[in-house]
């Protein structure tokens, strides 16, 4: 047996090797950090535990509200026609007996899928367009940059309206087949990446010349190894607080879109076609079928901002609620 082998391991250097912190180690630091920050950020902490509750209940939206969303039409229904908030019906019936409740919580499940959905494709698609252009550079850069200025020149609200009408006609007949709000999702997605790219380009602009990165390059990492496991990391607060001011943006489109008479057709329903049917009950006291859906989305946006002020706020290392 060689000298090596039979060597001793001292006491000192037992206890170094056993208790030298590692790189999973620091991960879960910095997530503690990370959550320490967070909780003690009481009103993101409330912000998310509303979203959490609007999303529960507008995905079991069949089992938490009180009624049918589409109850068949006959005297008795129109009966309850225009009936004010009461024990029965917490927020009034509309023009045809239909529980207010009912479809304010089946309309949040478009709303919140909308503002979800085109948060995550939208983010995803400009993190991926943002990263190759800042950490390639040259052509590429110019040409993914060019691209991205172009579609901002696009006013959102414009350019969506007329899409939705050019998918609506007779000469698509395959788009006739696809579900609304899918169509709303992917034209919010198609407009919504732009702002995550220029981010995600300038943040990658400033990292990519880091001590680490050019270790991780000196090691043999490959780009998308750097990019993924080195880069986008060290960017998770700023992609964060995007994600979430992109939520609240989509919501806001989408209702506004609806509002405009652009969006969904009945009998799909969302926040801004309820706000669409209710317009015309300004100063009346059928006023309430204009004030819930409103409420309702005022809440879910002021909750998404909040969460971003959590966010940004827990990723932050010069932040004071640590």
């Amino acid at each position: 047996m060689s000298q090596l082998e039979t060597q001793p391991v001292s006491a000192e250097a037992a206890g170094t090797a056993e208790f030298a912190p590692d790189a999973d180690d620091a991960v879960r630091s910095q997530w503690r950090l990370f959550l320490r920050r967070f909780l003690r950020h009481r009103t993101a902490v409330a912000a998310l535990l509303v979203l959490l509750a609007l999303y529960v209940g507008v995905l079991f939206a069949k089992q938490v509200s009180p009624y049918p969303i589409s109850p068949e039409l006959n005297a008795e229904t129109l009966a309850n026609s225009y009936q004010p908030p009461n024990g029965e019906h917490w927020f009034g019936t509309d023009e045809n007996g239909r529980d207010v409740l009912t479809r304010v919580i089946h309309a949040g499940r478009v709303s919140l899928n909308v503002g979800l959905f085109v948060a995550l494709i939208s983010g995803s698609v400009g993190i991926v367009i943002g990263s190759a252009a800042g950490y390639f550079g040259g052509i590429l850069d110019q040409l993914l940059m060019r691209v991205t200025d172009l579609f901002l020149l696009f006013p959102a609200l414009i350019t969506l309206s007329m899409a939705q009408k050019g998918l609506e006609s007779k000469e698509l007949p395959v788009v006739g087949q696809v579900s609304p709000t899918i169509l709303i999702i992917v034209l919010l997605s198609f407009l919504f990446w732009t702002q995550m790219a220029r981010v995600v380009r300038g943040l990658i602009l400033s990292l990519k010349e880091k001590e680490f990165v050019e270790a991780a390059k000196a090691s043999g990492a490959s780009s998308f190894r750097i990019i993924t496991r080195h880069i986008l990391p060290n960017m998770i607060g700023p992609i964060a607080v995007n994600v979430t001011l992109v939520v609240g943006l989509a919501i806001v489109t989408e209702s506004t879109v609806s509002f405009l008479g652009f969006g969904l057709k009945p009998p799909s329903v969302s926040w801004g076609t309820m706000l669409t049917n209710g317009q015309s009950f300004t100063g009346t006291p059928q006023a309430y079928l204009l004030y819930f859906p409103g409420l309702a989305l005022l809440l879910t946006v002021l909750c998404v901002n909040f969460l971003g002020d959590g966010l940004r706020d827990a990723f932050d290392p010069q932040s004071g609620k640590s």
